[in-house]
């Protein structure tokens, strides 16, 4: 008898610790079933904020920021800070499909998340990725997966996915004149079906807009010049994009 009730003892003590082993992932599954999905609108123009805090860099932590910052400018949360930090939340992937993307913020996020392993990858208008202080040569050097267009029509979406799972999207162009000067809006939202369309979207267009499908010599009637890759001399590849001119006119 005294053994049966030591095995019984012995078995309840086991059966305890596994309950207790488990019961941490049993408390997460419960809290992210009632977690609800992610809704959040952001409006702009946004106050101009230090983001520093946000885009260090790993292992360039600066000590005490935010009071620690050298710069004069507020500290406090902005439709800009809010849009970085949905940004910087990715973990395994970031599709974007920008026409316009020089705001040097959003570029140096998009190059932080690659520093940490995320797969980005880039869809982009050609002729805006040419102007001055786009973000577009600058993220292809960083080793930035980019594809654009080779259409008389602008590549106009204005879409991120962050992880598969959250949908940005919404009136704004990425740039600092939009970020600080336009009426704008900005959709955050986890929503399944949404997520799913604009993705199927993004591959739809990624695939379309394959390099190896550029046509480098168009025919005239599409007025599109387009320069050919270069190098380097010595071998390394140098960045590059083409410059298309295009006869799209009367079009916004």
């Amino acid at each position: 008898m005294g053994r049966l009730r030591w095995q019984v003892a012995a078995a309840a003590a086991v059966g305890l610790a596994l309950a207790l082993e488990a019961l941490p992932g049993v408390l997460r599954w419960l809290r992210s079933r009632r977690r609800r999905p992610r809704r959040e609108v952001l409006f702009f123009p946004s106050q101009v904020t230090c983001t520093e805090a946000l885009l260090r860099a790993p292992g360039a932590a600066l000590a005490g920021l935010p009071e620690g910052c050298p710069c004069g400018l507020p500290h406090g949360e902005s439709a800009l800070s809010r849009l970085l930090r949905a940004l910087l939340a990715a973990r395994a992937s970031l599709e974007l499909c920008l026409f316009a993307f020089s705001s040097p913020q959003l570029g140096r996020a998009v190059q932080l998340l690659h520093q940490r392993g995320v797969r980005v990858r880039v869809v982009t208008d050609c002729d805006y990725m040419a102007l001055n202080g786009s973000q577009i040569g600058l993220l292809r050097k960083a080793g930035i997966q980019v594809r654009h267009d080779q259409d008389l029509g602008y590549m106009h979406h204005k879409f991120a996915i962050v992880d598969k799972r959250v949908l940005i999207t919404g009136s704004l162009n990425w740039t600092t004149q939009a970020i600080q000067n336009n009426r704008e809006n900005v959709l955050i939202m986890e929503d399944d079906e949404y997520v799913r369309l604009f993705l199927e979207e993004f591959e739809r267009i990624w695939e379309e807009f394959n390099p190896t499908k550029y046509t480098f010599f168009p025919q005239k009637k599409k007025s599109h010049s387009c320069a050919p890759p270069v190098s380097r001399a010595g071998g390394k590849s140098l960045s590059w994009h083409r410059t298309c001119r295009t006869s799209r006119q009367n079009q916004t």
